[in-house]
């Protein structure tokens, strides 16, 4: 089965006509997109879209062969024309099953948006789901039959749409995520990119061809990942975006409860409230033990807070006993922290902070944190595939 993506982007395209936000000010040449449309086999073509002609001529398709135009969601704006010779455009209510003359097969799809998704199996058996623009599936069941060949959806915008297909089976190892209905709030070029193949997806240009069941370069997504940056650099929610599209995901806080302190508890409730209801929550600075054990992936925020544990456990803010035993034993606790790291086989995404940078600090205890913590850092950095600096909420690579 042949799929031509005749658009990717959102309704609006991308480009937004007369909008100047930074991301419609670059897209230009193959980050320009036409509203989401596909055609599969020259038979089937889902979503009726402005210039839907042109856009198959220039993939080097035809329309003269659709039997069955189907839509996804409600258009707004003016009406679309309905080119001669095709068939009038429709939507199919959810559950129904419908087989066209060319032998493939559509099942509609219930969405928790206002619009249908479409499950198409063709006539060799491979299988693909379309979903509507900020659409996830509704009432999937606990465990699908096997995984899609292909996924289609709002990757970008509804990341937890590609988590629930996975903690039903429905997306595999070998599907192929392509993030489609791309707009303005997505990052623009290379982010975008880096970002769809955290969570093990992709884009690709309008009028791109793929066959379904055919695709073997699955995006290489990191096991380890350090996020560093300062003080509100956006390093957590990058750290968070990395995970999303996971079903089941242990957040591992170590800053734990400070009883009394207001504005420490609105800190933690802001980052649960950002969190995946799905996510588990852990308040612990056992990490070696976490690290070592089988389970979901890890998401550790932070290692500072990790480090000054610690320190607290060794008494290393003391001077005298600091030097008396004190440093070695953070050593050995570093050491250790830094094995597991090197030795697990859960992915792990951990934050920490980039100290050092500004006024050097007045005490001895001060300037023997920001020492140990910058230790730390290279010696876990040295451990992960992809290291991540963010700056004004910019995640600038460092490594993969």
């Amino acid at each position: 089965m042949e799929l031509t993506l005749l658009g990717t982007g959102a309704p609006d395209g991308l480009p937004v006509p007369a909008c100047p936000c930074a991301v419609c000010a670059t897209a230009r040449g193959t980050g320009a997109r036409a509203a989401t449309s596909l055609l599969v086999d020259g038979a089937l073509l889902l979503d009726l879209t402005p210039g839907v002609v042109f856009a198959a001529a220039r993939a080097g398709r035809s329309l003269t062969g659709v039997r069955q135009v189907l839509l996804t969601h409600p258009h707004d704006g003016p009406a679309v024309e309905l080119p001669p010779g095709l068939p009038r455009a429709g939507r199919v209510p959810d559950g129904q099953v419908l087989t066209l003359i060319s032998g493939h097969r559509l099942r509609a799809v219930a969405v928790d948006a206002p619009g249908t998704g479409y499950e198409v199996t063709g006539p060799g058996g491979e299988r693909l789901l379309y979903l509507p623009p900020g659409g996830a599936p509704a009432g999937l069941p606990e465990r699908a039959d096997e995984p899609y060949d292909l996924v289609l959806a709002d990757v970008a915008g509804r990341p937890e749409a590609v988590a629930r297909l996975r903690a039903a089976g429905a997306v595999g190892a070998a599907t192929d995520v392509v993030a489609v209905h791309v707009g303005h709030d997505a990052p623009p070029g290379a982010e975008l990119e880096r970002r769809l193949a955290a969570g093990g997806a992709r884009t690709v240009p309008d009028g791109t061809t793929l066959v379904v069941g055919a695709y073997e370069g699955g995006p290489d997504v990191p096991r380890r990942t350090l996020v560093t940056g300062g003080a509100r650099s956006g390093k957590s929610v990058e750290a968070e975006r990395r995970l999303e599209t996971c079903p089941d995901v242990v957040y591992v806080a170590t800053g734990g409860r400070r009883d009394g302190d207001a504005e420490w508890a609105a800190r933690i409730g802001t980052h649960r409230e950002r969190r995946p209801a799905s996510w588990r929550t852990e308040e612990t600075c056992e990490l070696a033990d976490l690290l070592t054990a089988d389970g979901p992936p890890l998401l550790i925020d932070c290692l500072s807070l990790w480090l000054t544990d610690a320190m607290d456990r060794v008494d290393a803010w003391d001077d005298a006993r600091w030097e008396d035993g004190g440093r070695q034993a953070l050593r050995e606790r570093v050491g250790e922290l830094v094995a597991a790291v090197r030795g697990t086989r859960r992915t792990v995404v951990a934050v920490t902070n980039e100290v050092g940078s500004g006024v050097v600090p007045a005490t001895a205890a001060g300037r023997r944190f920001r020492d140990e913590l910058g230790r730390l850092n290279a010696a876990i950095a040295a451990e992960c595939e992809t290291v991540l600096l963010v700056v004004a909420g910019i995640a600038v690579p460092l490594r993969g």
